[in-house]
């Protein structure tokens, strides 16, 4: 029971390794949906497939022998809308309500638009349950084009779609903004100007609650959840810090790594982080490159470009609009060092990176010269 009149009839999933089949997820995904008991009922989202029967036994019991009026659909993921005909079969009198865009792709993934049983709804709609009056709020690519939340004026409750959603079920106990950042840059972050039109739409609601599609139900401090997705969304810096990003083939360009992150921390940089790109989890040093405002990016020169891991991860920032950081970088080659070139190359369409005047380039191993070079990039990066 979320409030006396909202419960949740969402499900955990344990049997899930990857979220959307790139996304490490240990500790499960929680699809959440919830229903709103009034003189009229509306049931806000479904769940994946594969859960369909434990959440229509879930919505069953909440119901407790009424019907439902309404289907709400704030997103057509199939995480979130896979059981709109079953519901529609199991309850004929209900109406599903949703906006124009959301009702092409019910066509496109059931063949029936329900033309007859809807309600479409735009941004300012709103529908009485009773003493619940929901409020309807556009949010287009958050992270699909269709996407809407709803504010219930009643309980003061913001149902925010994929916002505010995070990795992992609810029956494990975790750090919120750890994997609420991996999700929020992986999914949603290259969507930032339109995920911070929502917040500023949001920040003029009194909110008592908020139901995201992901992860727990917020109820309290809201002001820091609300203050991380603004740095978010704005792709600001939300802890002061060096992330050192690498490839290695033989390890000299490793080398180099460990002694900057030594001098780093030796001359007091306040956190520095160092992920080997070949090893680690992409969407984590993703996260932790829109976590920290300075970075370093270390790799081989690779058929005249990048070494491959690198080539990707600066694809994944790229794509998800990186900016407004600092930025080093380390490079080995030994005949013809090309690397630096290509990565300013990569990201000559981000805004707002300064580039650290040294360059530290290595031909091969590391050489008493590039040992200088290091500390003066060290001292630049931290200092600057």
């Amino acid at each position: 029971m979320i409030t006396k009149d909202i419960r949740y009839i969402g499900v955990n999933d344990h049997k899930i390794d990857l979220f959307e089949g790139q996304y490490d997820v240990p500790n499960g995904m929680a699809y959440n949906s919830y229903v709103i008991l009034d003189e009229k009922i509306a049931v806000m989202d479904t769940v994946d497939a594969k859960f369909g029967d434990e959440w229509l036994s879930n919505l069953s019991d909440a119901l407790q022998g009424r019907a439902p009026d309404y289907l709400i659909i704030h997103h057509m993921e199939p995480d979130h809308s896979a059981n709109i005909a079953i519901f529609m079969e199991k309850y004929p009198e209900a109406t599903i309500v949703s906006s124009d865009k959301a009702f092409v792709m019910v066509s496109q993934f059931f063949g029936n638009d329900y033309s007859d049983r809807r309600i479409s709804v735009k941004d300012g709609s709103t529908l009485s349950l009773g003493k619940h009056n929901l409020r309807f709020i556009s949010a287009p690519m958050v992270h699909w084009p269709e996407v809407i939340v709803t504010y219930d004026e009643y309980d003061k409750a913001l149902f925010s779609a994929d916002a505010f959603g995070k990795f992992g079920a609810l029956d494990v106990d975790e750090d919120w903004a750890c994997e609420a950042r991996r999700y929020y840059f992986g999914i949603v972050g290259k969507y930032g100007p339109m995920a911070q039109k929502l917040l500023k739409a949001a920040s003029g609601l009194d909110i008592s609650v908020i139901c995201p599609l992901h992860g727990p139900m917020l109820t309290e401090n809201l002001a820091y959840y609300i203050d991380l997705y603004n740095t978010w969304t704005t792709y600001g810096v939300e802890s002061e810090g060096v992330l050192i990003a690498y490839t290695s083939v033989y390890g000299n360009t490793k080398r180099a790594v460990e002694l900057l992150a030594e001098q780093l921390k030796a001359i007091g940089c306040p956190k520095v982080v160092v992920n080997d790109l070949a090893r680690c989890d992409m969407a984590e040093a993703v996260e932790d490159a829109f976590r920290y405002g300075k970075i370093i990016f270390a790799t081989t020169t690779y058929n005249g470009e990048v070494f491959p891991f690198m080539r990707e991860f600066l694809h994944e920032l790229t794509e998800r609009n990186f900016q407004n950081r600092k930025v080093g970088i380390i490079e080995n080659g030994s005949w013809m060092p090309t690397a630096a070139k290509v990565i300013r190359k990569m990201l000559e369409n981000s805004k707002n990176l300064t580039f650290t005047d040294t360059t530290v380039t290595i031909k091969s191993a590391v050489s008493n010269a590039n040992i200088e070079q290091i500390n003066a990039l060290a001292k630049e990066i931290c200092e600057g």
